[in-house]
């Protein structure tokens, strides 16, 4: 009778323990289902769109940045909201098009301008993810203002690690000023040392190295949060720097500006490795949305190669704003897919809105749209009909409307079907056909209703700072690197 009442007791004890079981692993597997995913975006500075493997490349090896693509989507036709850096890194951010709020040009470095970046009316990422629970860093290059009301920890990041300026000295002994306030020559703003938030910190590593185990660190820290991690490098932007690490891989390459161009995109790849390695270790790798691009085309000064791509840098042609862009999500993306339609920066912050479910109701329209319906054929339409660029400055305009490209530059219009003729060579307006014509007239109308509603230029810009009147403290000469005119362009 004992016995039988002990089996009872014992079946019973383990159907209890059976049901726990399930009810354990059924929440963790809802928890996974349900659990916000972590957004990294990877920035490169004037990369060109042929630099690296997933888009051609024989003379630079970039297996780790070839790994999201090939393990997620590879965009043919991935597009920047502007051909130079700041503004395409302010549209980035925002989800909208930067000139909405006069984010026309490069701001000025001077660090008494309180507005002189994106403005407080808008949000970037990290201000639209806080919310909804996001940790948010930004590592490498900051950009969008150097007053203390525009540092990154003001903007809703949460921890920042960088230079606040357009570019920078790669090598730790040659950050030798301060402070922005000691400023006293030209591009001296390139030595400052390094921010960690709001303290000046000494590193002893090359920069892209220190950005890359900053990441790996800040990973590592927040594998138990969402979080939003912005990482981005200033390579291969000038000054053209590389530590020999990295140049003796490319001892093959004879031309001086293209191996050092090629080491410093090299080591950027190690820090993509180091980044998805991490991912893995930490068990968020399926988790985590990674993207991949470059803020604008590959610059006339860096030895980039933009491909059969015409133009570059600072141009409306597609050589300055069509970039190497790959997205990676291995839970929802399907691996080595090629996506051939029309896809901009200004998706990044919608993509991640709308797969993290955040309540953007109160925010200003979003001018992106969440790429993942598209890229899981959930969605089989265009993600936009038509996209916009604009130089405030210059004058020209630019519209893409599914592979047709208008462009105007002081009144000489161009049209280009891009479906045969990538490289923009054959001015289709040239040939006289009514449909052509027509086909600009469409697009050229559509540009003016959205130049309607952009603004004039809302801060000064690079270049008018007059940094010789705010100190005149004497600094031991030093042998500044040439920087081209354009640098910080």
């Amino acid at each position: 009778m004992n016995m039988k009442n002990n089996l009872k007791y014992l079946l019973a004890l383990f159907a209890v323990y059976s049901l726990s079981i399930q009810a354990i692993n059924s929440t963790i597997s809802s928890n996974k289902q349900t659990k916000k995913p972590n957004l990294i975006v990877i920035l490169t500075d004037d990369q060109g769109y042929k630099d690296v493997g997933f888009n051609g490349s024989t003379d630079i090896k970039t297996p780790n940045i070839d790994r999201i693509a090939n393990e997620g989507t590879r965009f043919t036709h991935g597009y920047v909201s502007y051909p130079v850096c700041g503004p395409s890194r302010a549209g980035l951010l925002t989800g909208r098009y930067q000139d909405r709020f006069g984010f026309v040009g490069n701001p000025t470095i001077d660090p008494t301008v309180d507005n002189a970046g994106i403005p407080k009316t808008e949000k970037n990422i990290a201000e639209v993810l806080k919310p909804a629970g996001y940790t948010s860093g930004i590592l490498g290059k900051w950009h969008m203002g150097t007053h203390p009301d525009l540092h990154p920890n003001k903007r809703g990041f949460d921890h920042f690690f960088g230079f606040l300026s357009g570019g920078h000295q790669y090598f730790a002994e040659d950050l030798t000023i301060n402070d922005l306030s000691q400023v006293t020559k030209k591009w001296q703003w390139y030595r400052t040392r390094l921010l960690r938030n709001t303290t000046r910190v000494d590193t002893t590593e090359y920069l892209t190295d220190e950005l890359s185990n900053e990441a790996v660190d800040f990973i590592k820290r927040e594998k138990d949060n969402p979080f939003f991690l912005y990482v981005a490098y200033n390579a291969p932007h000038t000054p053209l720097q590389a530590s020999k690490k990295y140049l003796d891989r490319y001892s093959h390459i004879k031309n001086k500006k293209r191996k050092t161009y090629a080491a410093m995109v090299s080591a950027v790849d190690d820090g993509v490795g180091q980044i998805l390695l991490t991912l893995k270790e930490q068990g968020i790798d399926d988790n985590t949305i990674v993207f991949f691009l470059s803020d604008n085309g590959g610059a006339k000064n860096n030895a980039s190669d933009n491909g059969e791509l015409r133009g570059g840098k600072t141009d409306p042609f597609e050589g300055g704003v069509r970039v190497p862009f790959a997205v990676r999500w291995p839970s929802k993306i399907p691996a080595g897919i090629d996506y051939h339609k029309a896809v901009s920066s200004l998706d990044i912050l919608a993509t991640i809105v709308g797969e993290a479910k955040v309540d953007i109701s109160k925010n200003k329209s979003l001018d992106g749209v969440n790429l993942i319906p598209y890229l899981t054929g959930e969605n089989k339409g265009q993600p936009h009909d038509v996209l916009f660029w604009r130089s405030f400055d210059t004058g020209w305009a630019a519209s893409l409307a599914n592979n047709s490209k208008m462009i105007n530059t002081k009144g000489n219009a161009k049209l280009f079907n891009l479906n045969d003729d990538i490289g923009e060579q054959t001015n289709l307006l040239k040939k006289n056909n009514e449909q052509n014509k027509s086909q600009y007239k469409k697009q050229r109308i559509q540009y003016e209703l959205w130049n309607e509603e952009l603004q004039d230029p809302a801060f000064p810009r690079l270049g008018t700072w007059d940094f010789t009147n705010q100190n005149t403290n004497k600094f031991k000469k030093e042998k500044l690197n040439t920087i081209g005119k354009d640098d910080e362009i």
